[in-house]
């Protein structure tokens, strides 16, 4: 971690401490990848004493190879909130019941028996896990989950496991959240993206974790700046004053930010904290 000193800010210059950006649809560009205007901004935020967090339904593992060697101090906001680490040091966890584990696993088994294209993905702190094998889905699979498994069992696994994903090759709100919809009671089951549902803990959230990430850092929302573009993002924008919609985002999410930034291809992030900053 940096011991650089932290610069004060410049008179009218917003006191951010905090940046946190989510990734598809955010910050990365139209073909996935770390813009290449990131790398010299983040050194310029570290110099300022500016923390930089990803905050991704990924893992940790996949999080931390995009931004390999260039994570100093970086936070990082996996699993959807479920898993932060700092500098390979977990902040804070919220991992599932090995029983709802087990239970989310034959509820898609069971869906796949009748016919629905898709499958699970049971997300350790050590690895991802999945039944299915078939390289339509893997290559799904492989973008958000860096260490990923191929197991025969994904009710018996040595790990913590702190969310459950499904992927589902058509429209997951109207394939496979219908039959999830006994969790939501007792679990958050967010649809991520058009194809993707994650299932956690009902205090595991990406607002959650970023208001852990504040006490951890000793600031508050005014000192907090947010970028988002799904519905999983919305519980993050609420924990920032400086919350940022990009301009491609989902409509509730541009309802419920205070600001509007540009869409991710055209390197909306990058752009709008180069302009509140005044870097």
């Amino acid at each position: 971690m940096s011991t650089t000193a932290t610069p004060a800010p410049l008179p009218g210059r917003p006191d951010i401490r905090l940046v946190v950006s989510d990734m598809d649809g955010t910050l990365l560009d139209a073909d996935g990848r770390v813009p290449d205007g990131l790398w010299p901004l983040l050194a310029e935020l570290r110099r300022r004493g500016i923390v930089f967090s990803p905050a991704s339904g990924r893992q940790y593992a996949t999080l931390a190879h995009l931004f390999a060697g260039e994570d100093d101090g970086m936070v990082y906001v996996a699993e959807n909130g479920a898993y932060v680490v700092r500098d390979g040091l977990e902040i804070s966890s919220d991992p599932l019941d090995p029983a709802v584990t087990a239970r989310l696993v034959k509820t898609v088994r069971q869906l796949a028996d009748e016919g629905v294209d898709a499958g699970v993905v049971v997300c350790g702190k050590h690895a991802a896990y999945t039944e299915r094998g078939d390289t339509a889905f893997l290559d799904e699979v492989a973008p958000y989950y860096h260490a990923h498994r191929l197991v025969d069992d994904a009710t018996a696994l040595d790990d913590e496991i702190v969310k459950v994903a499904i992927f589902d090759f058509g429209p997951a709100a109207r394939g496979t959240a219908p039959a999830l919809a006994s969790f939501a009671d007792t679990h958050r089951v967010v649809v991520s993206s058009e194809h993707w549902i994650d299932v956690m803990n009902h205090t595991a959230d990406k607002g959650v974790a970023v208001r852990r990430l504040q006490d951890h850092l000793g600031i508050g929302p005014a000192q907090t700046m947010v970028f988002g573009d799904y519905l999983n993002d919305l519980g993050m924008l609420d924990a920032a004053e400086w919350s940022y919609a990009m301009a491609n985002a989902h409509p509730d999410v541009i309802d419920r930010a205070r600001h509007l930034a540009p869409a991710h291809t055209d390197d909306g992030v990058i752009r709008t904290i180069r302009s509140v900053l005044d870097i």
